[in-house]
């Protein structure tokens, strides 16, 4: 669906905080069909570009590929 969207539990990949972000925005785009969403609707499309990098980032955590938070 999302050709664009990058693997990111690769070994040795270091996956930032960024990454799991531009992936989720990626995603929600695809979606929603939008690529800027209106000012209606912008709250609605950063809640949904959150809570999906955190379920990806839970994700990535238990497949032990967690994401580096600090450098």
């Amino acid at each position: 669906m999302c050709r664009s969207i990058r693997v990111l539990r690769k070994r040795d990949l270091i996956v930032t905080p960024g990454d799991v972000s531009a992936a989720a925005l990626q995603f929600v785009r695809k979606v929603s069909g939008f690529h800027k969403p209106s000012k209606i609707n912008q709250a609605v499309f950063d809640d949904a570009v959150r809570e999906i990098a955190q379920a990806t980032e839970k994700l990535l955590e238990r497949l032990g590929a967690g994401v580096v938070t600090g450098a």
